[in-house]
Order: structure tokens, then C-alpha cells, then sequence
């Protein structure tokens, strides 16, 4: 097991001292051609070609950590957690249940803790060491999940009253009146936990097989499906049987922004960013968040986003997009980390292709306790279904806390 560990560890190693020579890289080649396009206004085909190439082996060797990153973050989950009495009759009832179909230790463990949610709510709730595996891959593979504030509920969904203008306020002496305050502004939000799903299938050759770990199988079916769902309902979702995701809000300049919006600022060119000091726009939308959110603030972009940023510099020559300084670590952009999520769209007209903001203060990931799972050995045979459900929600709670680049003239 240490020998494992030891040579993964050194694989990761390698991973990182990898990515960090392709970026020295890609700053010696891009500062060619810069030079190039300086001197003759044109860039030499050999040398974009060169930078291409680089630039997709920075992507690579990222999407290499990426995995080494996942990889940890997959403790097995017998033995990894010490558990009670309890939690092993769950854990034994649960493998009956799936390997055989019997649910009569499921019933019996739910009816004492008076659970109204088994049978016609859609199955058996997994043992709790294999939920929290569940929620602990998705936090890794779920991008925005991993930054925004996420909330437990065992109802519906989750309620907020939140003020939108903020009271009142003023200094007194011990001995003045207090003038009366104006009305304050309070807004309810609201944020329902949607149904999500998966089914995987298995032979009754594998359940039978006593080595095999039914949780942990589980766990491996069905975490990244749900991490992918979700990760794109976060971030462009409708609202309708799914979260909210923030850039499905109604957007507004940051010079007309009031609650219930969310801010941008454009590059000012339709999408591109301007031809000349393209950093620009970037510290715009770095000071049209407030301090107070600056402070846990990260941009969250695409690959294709990110490759077009690494381009740039500052007006010293420095570049703004720096690799991770250690193992673990993130990108940073301008100081701040970069968060890569995929479901970003790409850079193209109008489109909302960059986020900036302090995203656990700005939206909420709300989570229905429990992971529900129905054993179904009848519509596909040989193989048995386990369908298997998760109640998801989410949305913006704090207008303020995130802010766009728009790649639009205004």
C-alpha cells in the first residue's frame, strides 16, 4: 500500500514539475512571438504553431493533475471511517438489499428511525459512510460546488429572507434621541431541491461476488454522473427540474446594477477582448467586486478562456496567469485562483464566458440529506438496475458577490 502511495505521489510530482516546464515554455515561445508581431506586425506561422502545441500540452498535464487531485480524494470506504452499531446494520441490511433484493432489514432499520421516505419515495437510503463519498467526489469533480456555500436540509428546499438595502444606521450620543430608521427591504428567496438521477447497471455475477464492495461500487457509478449534472445546472441551469445556475439570472452593466441582477462588465469588443492592453478589462472586473468579497474572490473560466488569458501580461512584462506554486494548488490569475469549470461557455459574442466573485458568500448549493437507491431486476435482464436518486438545488444569494465579462461591445 505505501509503495502505491509512494510511486502516485511521485507520479503527481512529475505532474507538476511537468506543467510548470511547459509554462516556461510557453512564456519564452509567446515572448517570440510578441517579438515577431512587434518588429514585422505578423507572427511567423512556425512559431503560433509551437505556441498551439504548448499550450495544449499546459492543458494536459493540468487535466493530468486534476486526476491525481480525484484520485486522492477516493479513501476506501471500508474501514476509512470508524462507524457504530447502527451504521453496520445499515451497512449489512444495504448489501443484502443489493445483492439480493432482500429489503426487509432496510424496512425495519427505517421504521425505527421513523423515515417516511422508503418505497413509494423512491427506494433506501445508502449507508451514511457511502453518501458522505458520494458528496466528497462530487465536491472534487463538481467545480462550483467546491466554492459556493453548501447547505443540508431534510425538507423541500431551503428558505432565506435576505435585505436588500441593509438598515439603517447612524452614530448617537449616550444621550440623544434615536431617529427612527427608514423601512428596511426584505426579499425571500427560495431553493428547491430538484430530483437527480442515475442507474447504473451490474450482472448478478458481480453482486454475488463477495469481495466486491457494494458501497464503494456504488460510489464509483454514480458520483461523477451526478458531479457532471449538477456542475453544469450550477452554472447555466434554468431553474426548471434543476437549480438555478448563476448565469441563467438576468444580467445588467455594472453602472445600472441593483438587486436581483447580476453585474458585467464588457470587454468593449465584440468576442475578443480589446487588441490593446486586453488585461484591462480583467482588473474592471477585479474592482467591480466590493472589498469585502475580493478577500475569497475567484475567477471561474473554461480551458479554452484560460489558454486565451495566459497570452497576456502586465504593463511591466509580467505574465498575469501564473501555474499552481505547490501540489494541491490552483492557478492563480491576478493573485487569485482560477477555478476551471467546463460548463463555461467560450469566448464568442456576448457570451458570458468569465466569472469573478467570492462564490461562498455569492450562491448556495443546497443538499437533501440522503441518497436513495431502487433495485430494479426486471427491466433490463440480465443485468439489475439500481436507480439512484439525490435531491439537488441551488442559486444566487447574494447578487453582489459575483460579477461577469461580457464579450459584447456594451
Amino acid at each position: 500500500m505505501h509503495d502505491l502511495e509512494n510511486k502516485s505521489y511521485a507520479s503527481e510530482a512529475a505532474a507538476f514539475e511537468d506543467l510548470h516546464r511547459a509554462f516556461a515554455a510557453f512564456r519564452e515561445t509567446n515572448d517570440e512571438r510578441l517579438g515577431q508581431i512587434e518588429r514585422r506586425l505578423t507572427a511567423d506561422i512556425v512559431t503560433e504553431e509551437k505556441l498551439t502545441r504548448i499550450d495544449r500540452a499546459l492543458d494536459e498535464t493540468k487535466s493530468r493533475l486534476d486526476r491525481f487531485a480525484l484520485e486522492s480524494a477516493r479513501p476506501r470506504l471500508g474501514g476509512a471511517i470508524k462507524t457504530d452499531h447502527v451504521e453496520r446494520e445499515h451497512k449489512t441490511a444495504f448489501g443484502l438489499y443489493m445483492r439480493a433484493g432482500e429489503a426487509g432489514g432496510l424496512k425495519a432499520i427505517e421504521q425505527k428511525a421513523m423515515s417516511r421516505g422508503s418505497g413509494p419515495d423512491g427506494g433506501y437510503l445508502v449507508p451514511v459512510p457511502a453518501e458522505r463519498e458520494i458528496l466528497r467526489r462530487m465536491s472534487t469533480v463538481s467545480p462550483i460546488r467546491a466554492i459556493a456555500n453548501v447547505v443540508e436540509i431534510s425538507g423541500a428546499s431551503l428558505k432565506r429572507a435576505i435585505s436588500t438595502t441593509g438598515p439603517a444606521a447612524g452614530w448617537v450620543a449616550e444621550t440623544d434621541p434615536r431617529p427612527q430608521s427608514a423601512n428596511q427591504q426584505i426579499a425571500d428567496l427560495t431553493f428547491p431541491a430538484m430530483e437527480l438521477y442515475a442507474m447504473p447497471a451490474a450482472t448478478q455475477t458481480l453482486l454475488d461476488d463477495a469481495v466486491v464492495d457494494i458501497e464503494q461500487w456504488i460510489a464509483d457509478e454514480v458520483a461523477v454522473v451526478f458531479a457532471e449534472q449538477e456542475g453544469a445546472a450550477f452554472v447555466s441551469g434554468d431553474g426548471v427540474n434543476k437549480p438555478k445556475g448563476f448565469l441563467a439570472y438576468t444580467t445588467t452593466p455594472q453602472a445600472t446594477w441593483s438587486h436581483g441582477n447580476i453585474g458585467y462588465v464588457a470587454t468593449g469588443v465584440s468576442a475578443n477582448f480589446p487588441a490593446s492592453n486586453p488585461s484591462d478589462v480583467l482588473y474592471d472586473l477585479v474592482y467591480a467586486l466590493k472589498a469585502g468579497f475580493r478577500q475569497n474572490a475567484r475567477f471561474v473560466v473554461n480551458r479554452k478562456t484560460q489558454a486565451a488569458i495566459r497570452k497576456f501580461k502586465t504593463s511591466t512584462g509580467e505574465y498575469i496567469w501564473e501555474p499552481p506554486a505547490t501540489l494541491g494548488a490552483q492557478a492563480t490569475l491576478m493573485n487569485f485562483p482560477v477555478v476551471e469549470a467546463e460548463d463555461m461557455p467560450d469566448i464568442a459574442a456576448n457570451a458570458l464566458a468569465l466569472a469573478f466573485g467570492d462564490f461562498e458568500r455569492g450562491y448556495v448549493v443546497v443538499d437533501r440529506v440522503g441518497v436513495r437507491v431502487l433495485r430494479d431486476p426486471y427491466s433490463a435482464k440480465p443485468y439489475v438496475l439500481f436507480y439512484t436518486t439525490k435531491r439537488v438545488g441551488g442559486g444566487v444569494q447574494n447578487f453582489d458577490a459575483i460579477k461577469l465579462l461580457k464579450f459584447g461591445v456594451s
